[in-house]
């Protein structure tokens, strides 16, 4: 099994990747492969509405996004951390799920899902909320953490110093363990998924 992280701050070892690796840590102490890949400093833009990638698989617009998005989507579980910019994510990182879930959101159903933020001060409800929008759409597991999944810090290495922040990163690895295994080992399937109703209130 494998989970991949997605670290959306351009800072490519700041407080994000701290609680990111944190996470993994724990995950590989569960014997579950873990990589973090870097989106925040890419060069993505965001997406066009142009609808190409319809029955694709593939958005077609060349800027490395597929790259990382077909790695991503063949993991068994994915973690999204974002510094909080505005009280909300940061732009690359909008990007970047906005393009991942409208080509791939089928093939996460079921998939464990977590979140982590950066935070100075405050911002986490809401930045952590938006990454879970795109989890609950494409019927994802989310992982339960012991408190809202933020880790305080403004300069590089900070978030070390947020000891409950490093326990809540600590439970999510710990917790998407026992999710990726309780899934592996369920003989129960999975429920079936009908067809999309798109309801349009304007005739």
């Amino acid at each position: 099994m494998k989970v991949i992280a997605i670290n959306g701050s351009p800072r490519k070892d700041g407080n994000t990747y701290s609680a990111l690796r944190t996470a993994c840590e724990m995950l590989n102490e569960q014997g579950i492969e873990t990589e973090i890949v870097n989106v925040g400093s890419m060069s993505i833009t965001g997406c066009k509405a142009c609808g190409g990638c319809a029955g694709k698989g593939k958005c077609v617009i060349n800027d490395g996004f597929n790259e990382i998005a077909d790695k991503v989507a063949e993991a068994d579980g994915i973690i999204v951390g974002s510094p909080v910019y505005y009280a909300g994510i940061n732009g690359t990182l909008k990007c970047f799920l906005d393009r991942f879930f409208y080509v791939h959101s089928g093939e996460m159903r079921f998939k464990p899902a977590a979140a982590v933020t950066a935070l100075r001060r405050s911002g986490v409800t809401h930045t952590y909320q938006t990454i879970y929008n795109f989890f609950t759409f494409s019927e994802m597991l989310i992982t339960p953490t012991n408190y809202w999944p933020g880790v305080h810090g403004s300069a590089k290495g900070e978030a070390q110093q947020d000891t409950e922040g490093m326990q809540i990163a600590r439970s999510i690895g710990r917790n998407m363990a026992y999710l990726l295994k309780m899934k592996a080992e369920s003989t129960v399937p999975v429920p079936e998924k009908e067809e999309k109703i798109k309801f349009s209130y304007i005739r």
